[in-house]
């Protein structure tokens, strides 16, 4: 276990820099798209269709918050207040501001190289690899990589989650928790991508918005404590705050860290979502991601922030031993500050929230991570169908969703996170090689509405080879946008 940590510490440590470095060029790359084109998110996400194959931006936008609206959105801010103090917040949004465009570059090289298979949009990773980078076979240890990940381990750390909250808040016994959950799930991936589609886009919105309200409901109970909040939050990731300014190097450290993690900055999670999108210009999809993160980062992270500290339930690691602040004696850093801040406003109702609310944002990603597994097998496989190999995945999908809940949070999390990590080096490391095909993409994006136009993606016109699904499926150009 302790050497598990260890890889997991070199892995990470690093590299939750790299993806806010990578972040910072794209901002500049692009001139903060993520900024600048805000209003196209909305128009985008209002007038997008499904259909012959394809997603609208709505469905996609769903299917990546299954993901990146994660337990990391709970657990992950609390351990990040805990090891670098309040400060840790405001780091944790300023990498979703710039790391935002990482997810814009992913999702525009999703849409650019995707193909038709099998009757549908499928992109992601390992599509943009082969067909961007010209290099199969490291596109095909991507997608076994990815394959493996996401189809028999990843969901275990969601189950786990599951397990342990419905434990603490209902006394249930975790195998009672796994197999009900594993049923359920059994019934989303056995419907196929429709009806996996059908489940996020149905309970994504109301799981966020739910989350939302009770976050309200709590800081309006404080409301007077607001503004202590916010200067200490502010002081404290500036090094000025007289208890926590020490800890400025951990307050960056972990929100960065955790604002990654939480979100799957540069990890390519949201590319296989990206790609399914039915659009007219990959820069529209480029939007819709980066959105994705405002959402995530920026609402519902900062929701569990803010209610933790205007609450002050919580404690803070003193890097010498013991603890600067230690509002909750004997509560771990995690789930459990989320339950004692709500309780503060709403009491009793915290453990019953938490754990449903985990429950709901933990089985929405086991529900995503089997369609990622499912687009890397096709990568893999082609238009070929294999029912064995499909079967395998289904079955290895159930097995961890209910072993999952039973075996050590500890190990499930340090596997995890070496996966995580390891993709997310080659991911962005691609992502990185591909930055003129960003670069011609968000160009002639800001070209064509500079020009009134509704964009169309035309690679030939560009000079993008390997853009066979545009070269194949000629869009039809639309009217002058209003």
């Amino acid at each position: 276990m302790e050497t598990l940590s260890t890889i997991s510490g070199w892995i990470w440590d690093p590299m939750a820099y790299f993806a806010l470095g990578i972040g910072v060029f794209f901002t500049l790359l692009t001139k903060g798209v993520q900024f600048r084109r805000l209003p196209d998110m909305i128009n985008q996400l209002r007038s997008s269709k499904s259909g012959d194959g394809g997603l609208s931006s709505f469905q996609t936008l769903a299917l990546t918050l299954a993901s990146r609206v994660g337990v990391g959105s709970i657990a992950g801010v609390a351990t990040a207040v805990a090891a670098g103090g309040p400060g840790a917040i405001l780091w944790m949004a300023i990498t979703a501001l710039v790391g935002s465009t990482c997810a814009y570059a992913e999702a525009v090289l999703a849409q650019v190289y995707k193909r038709r298979i099998q009757g549908e949009d499928r992109g992601g990773m390992p599509y943009y690899i082969k067909y961007g980078l010209k290099a199969p076979t490291l596109a095909a240890v991507v997608a076994v990589v990815t394959l493996i990940g996401y189809g028999f381990v990843f969901p275990g750390i969601q189950a786990n989650n599951i397990g342990s909250s419905a434990e603490l808040a209902f006394g249930l016994e975790p195998w009672m928790t796994g197999l009900a959950v594993t049923a359920v799930l059994a019934v989303v991936i056995l419907g196929g991508t429709r009806r996996i589609v059908n489940v996020a886009q149905a309970v994504v919105p109301f799981m966020s918005l739910g989350y939302v309200l009770t976050a309200v409901v709590v800081i309006s109970l404080n409301l007077e404590k607001v503004p202590e909040a916010a200067v200490l939050i502010v002081s404290s990731a500036m090094g000025t705050d007289q208890l926590f300014g020490g800890l400025i190097g951990y307050a960056v450290a972990w929100g960065v860290r955790r604002a990654v993690f939480a979100s799957a900055l540069g990890l390519g999670e949201g590319t296989f979502a990206s790609a399914a999108a039915r659009t007219t210009h990959p820069g529209k999809q480029g939007i819709i991601q980066a959105f994705s993160i405002y959402i995530d980062i920026l609402l519902i992270c900062m929701a569990s922030g803010l209610m933790i500290v205007i609450t002050g339930a919580y404690h803070v690691k003193d890097p010498a031993g013991g603890f600067l602040v230690n509002n909750v004696p004997g509560t771990v850093a995690g789930p459990n500050f989320m339950q004692e801040a709500i309780d503060t406003g709403l009491p009793g109702w915290g453990s019953v929230f938490v754990a449903i609310a985990i429950l709901l944002f933990a089985f929405t990603s086991q529900v995503f991570f089997f369609y990622v597994a499912s687009t890397n097998l096709v990568f893999l496989l082609g238009e070929r169908r294999n029912r064995a190999l499909e079967g395998v995945l289904k079955a290895g999908a159930l097995g961890i969703s209910f072993v999952g809940t039973v075996i050590s949070a500890e190990t499930m999390w340090a596997a995890g996170d070496i996966g995580y990590g390891l993709i997310g080096w080659l991911n962005m490391g691609c992502v990185l090689l591909l930055t003129p095909v960003v670069r011609k993409v968000i160009r002639d994006y800001d070209r064509q509405r500079r020009d009134g136009l509704d964009p169309v993606f035309d690679p030939e016109r560009l000079g993008i080879g390997g853009a066979d699904y545009w070269t194949e499926n000629k869009v039809r150009e639309t009217e002058p946008a209003a």
